[in-house]
């Protein structure tokens, strides 16, 4: 399915990619979720994987909760531009390095629900008109959630795939 344009689609996608990252992740046996990645990736395994998931669904709501009082948010995150990403997603790896698999598991699963239950508080209109808030700059709230969830799980199918080869 192409990159979402509608909330249908935004609920759609996101759920079935979830479920696939899910059922992608299940198929394997337990020791190897829990195997290291090869060397090269700053998510090490899967845990790591859904941690950054989790996190960013956590930035996500706090954004929305922010910009929604008409306050601007930090984004990504207070301290970090969008330049430097890549120093945000190491920092979220190492506060989350040391989490069982099995609570990344349910955290990533409880923030995928709380995102999910975001969108369903919105029409189409609140979701993917442009400029509608002044915290989403120029784009829309409904940019921002595809980027936090279908086009997010998309990308950790890829890298565990990936590293699973």
């Amino acid at each position: 399915m192409a990159r979402p344009k509608n909330k249908t689609e935004l609920l759609t996608l996101g759920k079935k990619n979830f479920e696939l990252l899910m059922g992608f992740i299940a198929g394997f046996p337990k020791e190897e979720q829990n195997a290291e990645f090869p060397k090269g990736t700053m998510n090490r395994n899967i845990r790591d994987v859904l941690m950054h998931l989790h996190h960013w669904h956590l930035m996500m709501l706090d954004w929305y909760t922010i910009g929604m009082k008409g306050e601007k948010p930090d984004m990504p995150a207070k301290g970090y531009t969008w330049k430097t990403t890549p120093e945000l997603n190491r920092w979220i790896w190492e506060k989350y390095k040391d989490t069982p698999l099995e609570d990344a598991k349910k955290n990533f699963k409880s923030s995928f629900e709380k995102v999910r239950n975001l969108i369903k508080k919105h029409t189409n209109e609140e979701l993917f008109e442009k400029k509608r808030y002044k915290w989403t700059g120029t784009t829309s709230l409904g940019a921002y959630l595809v980027s936090a969830t279908s086009s997010h799980y998309d990308w950790a199918i890829k890298l565990i795939k990936k590293a699973k080869k």
